[in-house]
């Protein structure tokens, strides 16, 4: 089982986004069969197995095992992941054709593309049984004013281009080119019940 799914296919996520359908991948975290599965959920054996052929074709579940059962086969089944997130990008939005560089709109598009990028990359490296090198680092800086805000952020701009022209190369043709992200929001509050 994987840890996640990016799910960037429409039809994919058509299989996947109905109520009923979640639920059934939410129990089928831990292998069950349908009968089981049957029961947790109150469901007729027959709209279960419904649901659970457009799962698995399209590959949000898959068969662990089979056991035989008197003169029926019982096939044992779970998700494929322990979380899955659609990524689709069908109005095509790319953060260069966002004006203002500081606006939320930019922000939500370059994170969409990032989001994208690394879905791929990670499909990829999973077909190849290799790991994605990946770098993360979230941290929360409270300021006391605006300008705060605005002297910090102009500081960190200058450290990170000091650090990538002290490190970029383009002499080394086999040299892996990386990508580096800096997002920046307000805290959002959560309400007290969550906290």
């Amino acid at each position: 089982m994987k840890a996640h799914n990016f799910i960037q296919d429409t039809q994919v996520a058509a299989a996947m986004l109905n109520p009923l359908r979640i639920r059934i991948l939410e129990e089928l975290r831990e292998p069950n069969s349908a009968a089981s599965l049957s029961r947790v959920l109150n469901l007729p054996r027959q709209q279960l197995n419904y649901h659970l052929k457009e799962l698995e074709k399209n590959e949000l579940v898959e068969l662990v095992e089979e056991r035989r059962k008197g003169n029926c086969t019982e096939r044992i089944l779970r998700a494929t992941s322990r979380s899955y997130m659609v990524v689709l990008n069908t109005a095509e939005v790319d953060p260069a054709a966002v004006q203002d560089k500081f606006s939320s709109a930019y922000l939500v598009s370059a994170a969409s593309q990032l989001i994208q990028d690394v879905a791929a990359l990670q499909t990829g490296a999973q077909k190849a049984k290799k790991k994605l090198p990946t770098f993360t680092m979230q941290t929360e800086v409270r300021f006391s004013s605006p300008d705060q805000l605005q002297a910090f952020t102009e500081e960190l701009a200058k450290t990170i281009s000091k650090l990538a022209g002290k490190y970029h190369t383009d002499k080394d043709p086999d040299g892996r080119a990386y990508q580096f992200h800096l997002f920046s929001h307000p805290v959002l509050k959560k309400p007290q019940h969550e906290k």
